[in-house]
């Protein structure tokens, strides 16, 4: 009783009328604050933009023609999320990095109802065979050996493995994540052209060191080798192989690009250059302008860092692999590089002019059959590894590329997705949301390099199960097995015809 007189004595001296009256008071000074304010700066923005002559959008439409640029800012994201189908998004459609996000954290899965995939023109199908294996029946699989006449021969653990990502286009969690889950999966990481930094050697997996154009690590003031440290590096047992990279599919003809924003001083250090410069590597080696100095170059590598050597470009002009070819074959078949990584002219990068990323350079699906062809022809497909690259993120473009007569498969962007990569475009701008190519310590927290080592391994494990799968209902007991008759091509009347009806198997000279 006591408190309910207490509570009606002080509802009595609280006047509920000077509290309204005092809140609507304090709402419409708000109101007209906020109201005030926007017109002025309407009117500010009003005067600006029919002053300025750079925006005619702006000029004969002040401030509503602003909202031209923010639209078409959100309207990626628009799309990505809420108006594009599963398989119309470019560079990579939604269920092809569903597929990765799904097998990086569960492993091999299955899916329901039917397949959403438009089998038109272009399209790749597999021709299963009548009788396959029944588990347990098929032979093991171990990856053809690399460099048998080198020093050190190289036996993968692996024909699907890392591709070229280097430490400065990745953040240093990212690195670490690679390499760590390349160690589980038991497959190959390509340095890329940065150098080989302590967090590729991080987690103890065998390593590809690619030495590009500017030959970042290992090279003289004048863009020359250094052979006391390219050897001094290859004192280390994770260095497998060495990889001369001519140019890469994202910008064929021109070298490698690292924004200004992206060189931090340990980079720079690692790299042999200024910090908080852009690094832009030469458009080719400067002790390579022809074949012959090419093939020096490989044979001064190989003899220098004991390891198996070999080339990574992009095929434009069919001519020109022909002179290569018949290059090696004037001095013999020992002085061929010992491996061929072919990129496709439509692959990926982090930064690069867009006249280089749409035009430049014959695709994965050309390139590669008639680089095999162009060594079968010259006696020297035995001699030289093929491994294939570029935009082959899924078991049945992996499964082609065997077909077409690759002996290995390497991915970057595949595994990118399986760090986390929501294709936001944002690589070059050092923004990267999920921190994998941003060197900002705030973003690169949502990167966890354990958790992230293991959604590696799961997607190296799931693409060779997947890919194996492929071979095995196509009859034969590895991916290295696959011939073009094993791959379909869907016409344009919608009818398929095998790879060979395109690219012929050809008989090695005798």
């Amino acid at each position: 009783m006591n408190v309910f007189c207490l509570y009606i004595s002080t509802f009595r001296v609280f006047n509920w009328d000077d509290f309204t009256s005092s809140a609507l008071g304090v709402f419409a000074f708000l109101f007209c604050a906020v109201l005030g304010t926007v017109v002025i700066t309407s009117l500010a923005f009003f005067v600006v933009d029919i002053s300025q002559t750079k925006d005619s959008v702006r000029r004969n439409f002040p401030v509503l023609g602003r909202f031209r640029g923010l639209f078409s800012h959100l309207g990626e994201f628009f799309r990505q999320y809420f108006f594009a189908q599963d398989r119309e998004e470019m560079p990579f459609n939604r269920a092809e990095r569903d597929w990765i996000y799904t097998v990086s954290k569960t492993g091999s899965e299955t899916v329901p109802f039917g397949s959403t995939r438009n089998l038109t023109q272009g399209a790749v199908i597999f021709a299963n065979g009548m009788f396959p294996k029944m588990e347990g029946e098929h032979e093991l699989h171990v990856p053809k050996l690399i460099g048998a006449d080198a020093e050190h021969p190289y036996q993968p653990g692996s024909f699907f493995n890392i591709s070229a990502m280097s430490y400065g286009s990745l953040s240093k969690p990212a690195i670490q994540a690679l390499s760590y889950g390349a160690a589980m999966g038991e497959c190959w990481l390509n340095t890329g052209e940065g150098g080989v930094s302590p967090y590729h050697l991080e987690g103890g997996c065998d390593l590809v060191y690619q030495l590009g154009t500017a030959k970042f690590g290992a090279c003289n003031a004048d863009g020359t080798l250094n052979a006391d440290k390219l050897r001094e590096i290859c004192t280390n047992p994770n260095i497998k192989m060495i990889e001369l990279k001519l140019s890469q599919g994202a910008k064929p003809g021109k070298g490698g690009i690292l924004p200004a924003a992206k060189v931090t001083a340990e980079i720079a250090k690692i790299r042999g250059i200024p910090e908080g410069e852009a690094a832009i590597s030469p458009n080719r080696h400067v002790e390579a302008a022809d074949a012959e100095e090419l093939l020096d170059l490989i044979a001064s590598v190989r003899k220098i860092s004991g390891r198996p050597t070999g080339i990574k470009m992009v095929i434009g002009d069919l001519s020109k692999l022909d002179e290569f070819i018949a290059a090696i074959t004037k001095r013999g078949a020992q002085s061929a590089p010992d491996f061929v990584t072919l990129d496709g002219g439509d692959g990926g990068t982090g930064a690069a002019p867009m006249p280089l990323i749409d035009n430049m350079g014959l695709t994965i699906r050309e390139s590669l059959p008639a680089t095999v062809d162009a060594l079968v022809a010259a006696g020297l497909r035995e001699r030289i590894r093929i491994i294939a690259t570029g935009k082959l993120i899924t078991p049945a473009e992996v499964a082609w590329a065997f077909c077409a007569g690759a002996d290995f498969v390497s991915s970057a962007r595949g595994f990118m997705f399986a760090l986390g990569c929501i294709q936001a475009m944002k690589c070059n701008t050092n923004t990267c949301p999920t921190g994998i190519t941003t060197h900002n310590q705030r973003l690169q927290r949502g990167l966890n390099p354990e958790n992230k080592a293991e959604r590696v391994r799961k997607f190296i494990k799931t693409m060779c199960y997947e890919v194996s799968m492929i071979a095995h209902s196509c009859g034969v007991d590895h991916p290295n097995q696959l011939t073009r008759d094993h791959a379909l091509i869907v016409n344009a009347s919608g009818r398929s015809q095998p790879l060979t009806a395109i690219w012929p198997n050809i008989e090695t000279p005798k």
